[in-house]
């Protein structure tokens, strides 16, 4: 309880924090600062999610709710910002996209699977049940947090400036990679279901031969992309939100899912010589460039 405490305190503060850097200049509705309206949506999204999540005792809909959130509040921020520009339409697009691709995918995942195992121990535990929500509200709002500034700001971009282009083709190629790499992985659970004694534990080919994790590589270079897009827009408190693909990139790499992911591979297959050979070759997260198998 009381670390759930704690969680709930951190994540208000750093919430209130962002939110007050990133309203700086924003649009308004009434004497409201968009960006600010929008964190707070973020934040009430899941905790009204939670409820019937607590109650059926059920993480099914955790990722759907996370982004379902990235796109409210993007749409809110395009509908309120004072002017809707060529740049602020291409930086709500691209986070609609990855928040509907990322989705349905999760989505198909854990209805295919059936359950999630991170939540076995948490959801049967209301106040860590509860943090994981409030979590998610947190990471919606510091990794989209460039791109609401930007939506939301009273700025206009004067022409397509090289670093948004740069932005644009980071996040493209980020994009690619991230979706090729889920289908890659997805594609080879399936396979390995299918055959009978299969020797191929875990997945070594593809992507997944140049990066031990190529899509959470493919995802710190897309929120990259969306902060180098949002630079233009950008005035005064607002160029804190910047922070948004630090954040990605420690959530994945510190905090969540590479750790997580190596300690339960470590554990599955660390007595595996291929295993071994495996993780020798091939860096965690950057890839090496050379033919992928």
């Amino acid at each position: 309880m009381i670390r759930a405490l704690v969680v709930l305190l951190v994540s208000a503060l750093l919430a209130a924090g962002l939110a007050l850097a990133g309203s700086d200049q924003s649009s308004r509705i009434g004497n409201l600062p968009v960006f600010a309206i929008c964190i707070a949506i973020a934040f009430i999204m899941q905790w009204i999610a939670f409820i019937p999540a607590w109650i059926n005792k059920t993480e099914k809909f955790y990722d759907l709710t996370g982004s379902a959130t990235y796109i409210t509040v993007i749409a809110l921020a395009c509908v309120y910002t004072a002017e809707l520009s060529l740049l602020k339409m291409i930086i709500a697009a691209c986070v609609v996209l990855w928040a509907l691709r990322l989705g349905s995918f999760l989505f198909l995942r854990i209805v295919q699977d059936k359950n999630d195992r991170r939540f076995d121990k948490i959801k049967t535990n209301p106040a860590r049940f509860f943090s994981t929500w409030n979590l998610q509200g947190l990471w919606v709002s510091f990794t989209a947090a460039a791109a609401l500034a930007a939506i939301s700001s009273g700025r206009t971009e004067q022409g397509f400036a090289a670093i948004a282009i740069i932005g644009a083709a980071l996040w493209l190629l980020g994009f690619i990679i991230e979706a090729v790499a889920d289908a890659q992985k997805r594609r080879f659970r399936k396979q390995r279901a299918s055959e009978q004694g299969s020797t191929r534990p875990f997945i070594d080919t593809g992507l997944w031969a140049l990066s031990r994790h190529p899509n959470y590589f493919g995802e710190i270079l897309l929120w990259a992309g969306v902060a180098l897009m949002a630079v233009p827009l950008l005035q005064g408190w607002q160029f804190v939100t910047l922070v948004s693909p630090l954040f990605v990139y420690l959530l994945l790499t510190r905090i969540s899912g590479v750790p997580l992911l190596e300690r339960s591979a470590d554990e599955r297959y660390g007595n595996d010589p291929a295993y071994i050979a495996y993780k020798q070759r091939t860096p965690v997260l950057f890839p090496r460039l050379r033919s992928a198998k």
